[in-house]
């Protein structure tokens, strides 16, 4: 049994723990008060005018709005993504850069043998910012196809004639024309690029003949005329282009493929700023002015925070690895 003296010690020993931890944490509380001080930079590894830019940007105005700072975009592309990827790792973790992830970033590890950043411990995950279905779209001056199943018989009867388009090889795009060839039994070339800006400006020019791309980007060129859809990838009918059916209508049940966007933090960002973000992000993604925008780009508003979405990454890096060596793709 412990004596007086004893318990008097070890009553010492802990309330000396508590008082060092408390004067540790009182500055990160009142840092996490003040911030943000100074313009944040929201780093965005892909080119202006992607499906990154469409919904990066109008939260970045929602958040200079919500927080009286300026928050602003670091467009940094190149290599899928991986390129700004390793800029956003190697910031200072002091809540003034934050990285503007996509699901691409859970492909990456299967693709690039050398990255100098881990997706899973370089960061810490914030949230999923946008949910987008992806969608089949065809230059309709270069490709006859008007619905799912028109378009698995021309690939078919056609193998290696048609190329599409991606974001970059390593990108969701690339990875979900791998796939719908592994279910279809198709083979269609891909043509790689620095972006889904890139990407859509020479489907629409005529230079490529289709992509599997994010209605964030799509959207609006489908809704005027200028391509035509061939299905969504998604459990239901996207609000953006009611008419199009999805590929599960059309017999495909397992086809079901989206790009989601997302905040990260340098690891090492102090918590207090951390969880002051998620609120900030939280009310921002809830008010009038973004769920018009994310409606009119044909995205959810998510609802992954924190660990919540940190359990997404991870499964979707098992998911993608998977359909990497399935395909044989690589960044050839």
């Amino acid at each position: 049994m412990f004596n007086q003296k004893t318990r008097a010690s070890l009553f010492s020993v802990s309330t000396l723990k508590k008082s060092l931890f408390l004067l540790c944490a009182a500055p990160l509380a009142v840092m996490a008060q003040e911030w943000p001080t100074k313009p944040v930079t929201f780093l965005n590894p892909f080119p202006a005018g992607g499906g990154t830019d469409a919904f990066a940007r109008p939260l970045a105005a929602q958040l200079t709005e919500q927080l009286g700072k300026q928050f602003v975009i670091d467009n940094r592309g190149g290599a899928g993504g991986t390129v700004g990827a390793s800029v956003a790792a190697k910031a200072a973790p002091d809540g003034y850069t934050w990285f503007i992830g996509a699901t691409h970033h859970t492909i990456a590890p299967s693709m690039y043998k050398n990255l100098d950043y881990d997706i899973q411990k370089s960061f810490i995950p914030v949230a999923m910012l946008a949910n987008v279905p992806q969608v089949l779209v065809v230059n309709p001056q270069r490709v006859s196809a008007r619905n799912a199943k028109e378009f698995i018989d021309l690939m078919k009867k056609n193998p290696g004639k048609y190329n599409f388009a991606s974001a970059g090889s390593g990108t969701v795009h690339h990875l979900a024309g791998e796939l719908f060839k592994i279910q279809t039994g198709t083979f269609i070339t891909h043509i790689p690029y620095r972006g889904a800006g890139p990407a859509m400006n020479d489907l629409l020019a005529g230079q490529v003949d289709l992509e599997f791309d994010g209605l964030a980007t799509s959207a609006p060129q489908i809704n005027a005329g200028k391509l035509v859809a061939i299905a969504v990838a998604a459990n239901k009918r996207s609000p953006a282009i009611p008419s199009v059916p999805t590929f599960q209508e059309a017999g495909l049940p397992d086809y079901v493929v989206s790009t989601w966007y997302s905040m990260f933090a340098p690891a090492g960002t102090p918590k207090p700023i951390v969880d002051k973000m998620i609120v900030e992000v939280q009310k921002a993604l809830n008010s009038p002015k973004i769920k018009a925008i994310w409606e009119k780009n044909g995205s959810e508003i998510p609802s992954l925070y924190g660990e919540a979405f940190g359990k997404q990454v991870n499964a979707d890096v098992v998911r993608w690895s998977s359909v990497v060596k399935k395909s044989g793709a690589s960044l050839d």
